[in-house]
Formats: C-alpha cells, sequence, structure tokens
C-alpha cells in the first residue's frame, strides 16, 4: 500500500510540474530612434520555460493574443486560468503597443532557435541558422541579484554584452541569445539601444496556449523577406476579394495545431503566444500593427521599424 501511495505521489508530481510554465520576466529598455539618443522605453518581455523548450515573448503581446483568443469558444476557460495568474502580480493590464512583434521559441538541448511571423492570420517561420560563437571572459559579479560570469557575441550586427548566471543551469535568454552554461540575467547591446534586465522569476499553471497553425508556411532566414513580402501581397488580394464577395479570407490562414516533436512551437502546450513583424528581416522596433476583423481587433498605430535588433 505504502508503496502504490509512493508512485501516486511522484506521478502526481510529474503531471504538476509538466503543467508548469517557469516565467523569467526581463525589464526591457529600447532606444525607438537608431540616429538619435532618445528617452528610452521600456516593457516587460517573457522567456518562458517548460521542459526543454522555451518562448520568448513580449508581455503586451502575450496578453494581447489570450484576449484574442478567448473569442473563441474552446480557449475560454484557459483565458480565465491564464487571468487569474496575471492577478497573482496585480490588476490585468490592458494590451499596449510592443517593440516586439513576434515571438521566439527554442528547443534548449539541441539548441534550435525558431523565428516566429504572422500575415494577417498566416503564419510563417524560419530557423535560425548562425550560431552563437560565444567569448567568455572571466569577468565576475553580481548581477540582478545572481553570480554572474560575463560573455560577448557578435550577432545581427550588434556585439552582444551577456552575463549569465550558472546558479540557474538554463543554456538560453532573451531574443535568440542562448548558448551559455547559465541563463543570461543582463544583456545589452555595444551601441546602447537594447537592454534585457532579469526581475523576477515566478511559476504560472496553465499559462496562454497559442495556436499554432498546420499550414504555417516554413521559410529560411535568407528567403523570409522575399515569402513574406508574397504573403503581405496575397493578403492584400484576399482583403479586396472579401470587399468584393465575403469569400477571400476564408481561405488565408487558419489550420490546426502542431503535436510536439520538432515543429516549431509544437510540445510548447500551454505557454505560447504568437508575435507578428514588419519591416527588418529579424523583427526589430516597430509598434502594435492594427487590429482588423480578421483578428477580432479595433484599429491601431502601425508604425515601421526604425530601430531594428538585428542589423544584418
Amino acid at each position: 500500500m505504502k508503496q502504490k501511495l509512493l508512485v501516486f505521489f511522484v506521478l502526481f508530481s510529474l503531471v504538476k510540474s509538466y503543467g508548469q510554465t517557469t516565467r523569467y520576466i526581463y525589464e526591457t529598455s529600447v532606444n525607438p530612434d537608431s540616429i538619435n539618443l532618445v528617452t528610452m522605453k521600456t516593457e516587460r518581455t517573457f522567456l518562458d520555460i517548460k521542459a526543454n523548450r522555451s518562448l520568448f515573448i513580449s508581455e503586451n503581446k502575450l496578453i494581447r493574443d489570450s484576449l484574442f483568443a478567448s473569442f473563441k469558444p474552446e480557449e475560454k476557460e484557459n483565458r480565465k486560468k491564464e487571468e487569474k495568474d496575471f492577478s497573482k502580480s496585480g490588476k490585468i493590464k490592458r494590451p499596449e503597443a510592443t517593440f516586439f512583434e513576434y515571438f521566439i521559441t527554442k528547443e534548449i538541448p539541441e539548441q534550435k532557435v525558431y523565428y516566429h511571423d504572422k500575415v494577417g492570420v498566416k503564419q510563417i517561420y524560419y530557423q535560425e541558422d548562425r550560431p552563437m560563437k560565444w567569448e567568455i571572459s572571466n569577468d565576475t559579479g553580481k548581477q540582478n541579484g545572481y553570480s554572474a560570469q560575463k560573455a560577448v557575441v557578435n550577432f545581427g550586427g550588434r556585439i552582444w554584452t551577456a552575463w549569465f548566471t550558472k546558479e540557474i543551469p538554463i543554456s538560453d535568454g532573451p531574443y535568440k541569445l542562448s548558448g551559455l552554461p547559465g541563463l543570461i540575467v543582463k544583456l545589452e547591446d555595444d551601441k546602447g539601444d537594447y537592454r534585457f534586465d532579469l526581475v523576477k522569476k515566478v511559476i504560472v499553471q496553465n499559462a496562454f496556449d497559442e495556436v499554432i497553425s498546420s499550414d504555417a508556411k516554413q521559410s529560411t532566414r535568407i528567403n523570409f523577406n522575399g515569402d513574406k513580402a508574397a504573403l503581405e501581397l496575397e493578403f492584400s488580394k484576399n482583403r479586396k476579394n472579401m470587399a468584393g464577395n465575403g469569400e477571400g479570407m476564408r481561405n488565408f490562414g487558419g489550420g490546426g495545431r502542431h503535436g510536439g516533436g520538432g515543429m516549431p512551437g509544437g510540445g510548447m502546450s500551454g505557454m505560447q503566444g504568437g508575435m507578428g513583424h514588419r519591416g527588418s528581416m529579424d523583427g526589430g522596433m516597430q509598434q502594435m500593427p492594427s487590429m482588423n476583423a480578421e483578428s477580432g481587433g479595433s484599429p491601431m498605430l502601425n508604425t515601421a521599424p526604425q530601430n531594428p535588433i538585428e542589423l544584418r
């Protein structure tokens, strides 16, 4: 009897832990102007880790996506659970503009990084093909409450300085930056345009589950701009068709869920939030895109990026 009870509690603990998401919250500062040094803008970004996968997404984007999903009957229950998680740290915020109109997923042990975007309701993604070549220095110090070590990498046209801690043995960090022997607790670029500071760690039960379409278009980093432009052209044509006969948008996007395995986003049940992208190849500085009838929202500010996070 005791042995059966022990097995039950072990299985119960495993199931409970599998349903949990560990969320690392970063205070993120961005210079919105690539030419002039203006007042830095700040927002919170999340690094959600569940099992061996992670999701990088802005708080504003995640809230907005979960609100959109709440219009779907099957997502209402998940939305209620997500609201409880947000309410633990205060009132639920209204979604605001974000500097990160995309989301990034990683398969941590394999160091596979995927960049996800959206045109209308059509999803598009690619796998990052440039390895992180970190130079780890002997410099150590206290950073954001953790004993940390310094490392530098040249990536995307910027030189990034990271401080990682072995106190959290997770080879991950904000945006695409990963591959160090510990979690990145502080990250900033050489131009002073981007800075990420880890401020909190929380456990989230039943985190928002972003639907990844089964017909999401797979691209490559090199071809991404061209493939996305083609989708935008198709989207524009379908909007005109929709205005004419109400049929166009029914054939643009949709689809089911990916299962687990190697598909980016698959296996991230309970944690993913989608993000879009406009302008530079690998995301960057932009405002919230306009929300039209297809996304269930109302018109909002929509401007092109001025200071992309990747310069090449």
